[in-house]
């Protein structure tokens, strides 16, 4: 029987990057006692947490200068690079501050970040997520941690506020587990979306066949969430394509960084790389379909 004690929640939370993931996830911080102070790029995005308790703070180290952990939320790993090291954020960080980065980013990415922390004194975890805006909102994320056990420890607390926290491995490997993640999520998008297409183009009613082949070997989350959006041709945005493209050319960077030859990463790559060019990138990545319809003369 484990009796080890469960870490205490941090007594002060930063939250850098208040989008369409950081604000639910911020919200949940708020909701459940803690002291959250906040930053966002567009001052407005973060104010919308003030009704909750949630300080807003005009610069990045002034966000996360109390703060026991600080959480990034941001774009992409420059975006991230920006923040922590030109805009103030490492240099304002208190003596012993645990910086978890939720962004996802590339591994190599992730591992530099730690080492440019560490001289400066602080710690440093990438635990990127997945799951999504309604993951994001209902505190059920899959949360991938790369770092020291003891970190992992430390922001177990506000992990379990969050989702589902597994530590991975040492830095660098909560991002590529966020990789694999994003290879077979971008990879049975397009799966889902060529199939049901085949079925239309051929006759048979796409809803129908969604329905037919779930509870088979061929059922899974994509088909039930992503390919109903498909059905009812509802591509609003959750998770941008262009979002998805960035993660398979991201997979790809890794994978040669490694001598790793990822063919059907690659194939996809290129598919959402056309969808983007054709006005896409700002509709969800299940409109992978709109560009297979296209393909096919079927728009």
């Amino acid at each position: 029987m484990n009796t080890a004690a469960t870490p205490p929640l941090p007594t002060h939370i930063a939250v850098l990057g208040i989008g369409m993931m950081g604000f639910p996830m911020a919200r949940r911080l708020c909701e459940a006692g803690c002291t959250v102070s906040v930053w966002n790029r567009s001052r407005a995005k973060a104010e919308r947490l003030q009704p909750l308790g949630a300080m807003v703070a005009d610069t990045p180290a002034e966000a996360v200068a109390q703060a026991d952990v600080v959480i990034t939320l941001l774009e992409h790993g420059g975006v991230v690079q920006d923040v922590l090291f030109e805009q103030g954020a490492a240099q304002g960080l208190k003596a012993g501050a645990l910086v978890v980065d939720m962004s996802s980013i590339q591994p190599r990415q992730a591992r530099e970040h730690t080492e440019r922390l560490a001289l400066l004194g602080a710690r440093h975890l990438d635990a990127p997520v997945s799951g999504g805006t309604v993951g994001a909102e209902q505190g059920t994320l899959a949360i991938m941690a790369g770092g020291s056990a003891a970190d992992f420890a430390q922001a177990l607390p506000v992990f379990e506020l969050l989702g589902k926290a597994v530590h991975v491995g040492p830095h660098g490997a909560g991002q590529l587990a966020k990789l694999a993640n994003q290879m077979i999520v971008g990879i049975t998008i397009g799966a889902v979306a060529e199939a049901l297409l085949l079925c239309e183009k051929g006759g048979a009613d796409m809803a129908r066949v969604k329905q037919a082949i779930s509870g088979g070997f061929a059922d899974s989350r994509i088909l039930q969430v992503h390919g109903q959006r498909m059905v009812e041709r509802d591509f609003a945005k959750r998770g941008a394509m262009a979002v998805q493209l960035k993660d398979m050319r991201n997979a790809l960077a890794t994978a040669a960084e490694v001598g790793f030859e990822a063919p059907i990463t690659g194939l996809f790559e290129q598919l959402f790389a056309q969808g983007v060019e054709h006005g896409l990138a700002d509709m969800d990545h299940s409109a992978l379909f709109v560009e297979l319809a296209r393909r096919n003369g079927m728009v």
